[in-house]
């Protein structure tokens, strides 16, 4: 079990949380590295003997100790910012299993990702492809392309990471995508190796992301037909995980209904994210204070929005448990909010254990889009992050930010 008491202690993948609060301090972002590897290889087992390519999804965790050890396991990386690419460039001497996706790449962008030798970069418009070829032209390089469709696909998620509808910025409309194919087949800069396409994140359901695939893999035979044939179908990521009551299919199961309605004559791209890192991680935080204010209780603990947004941000539910068991509290529910002067600076709603003042709580499932989500808002540092290793010891991969390392690009600034 990932969680589980030991006596009245939690732990999490065979650690006690509340030594790594003694250790470390709150509020403290926590990974565990076994379930991470476990979730990477659990897609590398899926595909078997099946041509693929895995590309880690940077943006879901982009910590370099986590990307040096999927890596070390194996991984491609999909970037969509050339922070994201200088971040792989730290753990990665080559960078020909990046793939570079994004909506809005900008010159310098694209040239540090030429020069850098990625593996691809996913056109998102006529007017990138055209910028994009001018580089490719000025600095004399070949670069593989694909163009990122959009086939107006419903993939039932939160509106915010729905990405596959017309409605959406993302892609260029699948109907519109055979143009851009035939500029860059004449080009002698770009060369087209793929169609790639994400519709959304968070999926609980692989019916519309077979849906979208299937307009993909047509329209990869029809361009073949007239001569533009393509090596990989690149099926974005987006898997979701069991946050509350939700049914994702499993890793294996998602993989399996992908290779189906892919022929095998093309290589499969996949860009996981949370479905690799979002289990595995949990958010410590102190309580602060606790106060009734008669129709409602709250529990204010040092985390807040600034440090965990998806709450705010997505009305997302995050599952909160006390590190030192409690008793269940019936009709006495508070809710867990944070100290920033907004009154959606909450993490958990209608809790229902016993809580005082000093006690330590664990905010599950928060390894995706959490720290890398996380702000200076209200001048607030933001907080460690620590990894438990395969051999049970608990190491710090990204100390805590101080306010001297806030203010620190402003006050070499200022004046008199």
């Amino acid at each position: 079990m990932t969680f589980e008491y030991k006596g009245e202690n939690l732990y999490f993948d065979g650690f006690n949380l509340s030594k790594i609060a003694d250790d470390f301090g709150t509020p403290c972002y926590v990974y565990s590295r076994n379930l991470i590897e476990s979730n990477f290889k659990e897609y590398q087992a899926a595909f078997g003997e099946r041509e693929h390519l895995i590309c880690y999804a940077v943006k879901a965790n982009s910590n370099l100790s986590i990307l040096k050890n999927l890596k070390a396991l194996g991984a491609g990386f999909d970037i969509v910012s050339d922070g994201e690419l200088e971040r792989v460039k730290c753990v990665e001497n080559s960078c020909a299993n990046i793939v570079y996706s994004g909506v809005g790449k900008t010159e310098a962008e694209i040239e540090n990702a030429i020069k850098s030798g990625v593996g691809c970069i996913n056109l998102e418009s006529l007017d990138e492809l055209k910028m994009i070829l001018a580089i490719a032209k000025q600095l004399g390089i070949v670069l593989p392309v694909s163009v990122r469709v959009n086939p107006n696909v419903n993939p039932n998620t939160h509106p915010y990471i729905s990405t596959g509808l017309k409605e959406n910025k993302f892609g260029v409309p699948i109907e519109d995508a055979r143009e851009l194919y035939e500029l860059v087949s004449n080009s002698e800069w770009l060369v087209p190796i793929g169609i790639a396409c994400h519709i959304g994140s968070q999926l609980t359901d692989s019916n519309p992301v077979i849906e979208a695939v299937r307009e993909v893999v047509h329209l990869a035979e029809e361009l073949k037909r007239i001569g533009i044939p393509l090596k990989d179908i690149d099926v974005g990521g987006g898997l979701g995980i069991k946050y509350d009551n939700e049914g994702p299919p499993s890793i294996r199961q998602w993989v399996s209904d992908i290779k189906s309605c892919v022929p095998s004559s093309f290589r499969i791209k996949i860009e996981p994210g949370r479905s690799i890192v979002g289990s595995a991680g949990v958010l410590l935080t102190k309580i602060i204070a606790y106060k009734d204010n008669g129709k409602r209780k709250f529990a204010i603990s040092d985390a807040a929005m600034n440090d965990l947004l998806r709450p705010a941000l997505y009305n997302a539910y995050h599952q909160v448990l006390p590190c030192i068991k409690q008793e269940k509290r019936r009709g006495l529910s508070f809710d867990l909010v944070g100290p920033i002067c907004e009154t959606g600076d909450w993490l958990a709603k209608r809790q229902n254990f016993s809580v005082s003042q000093g006690d330590l709580l664990a905010i599950k499932d928060v390894g995706a889009y959490g720290f890398c989500m996380a702000s200076n808002y209200n001048s607030r540092p933001r907080p460690p992050e620590v990894l438990i290793e395969k051999d049970g010891t608990a190491r710090l991969i990204r100390t805590r930010e101080s306010v001297a390392d806030m203010l620190v690009m402003e006050t070499k600034c200022l004046k008199g």
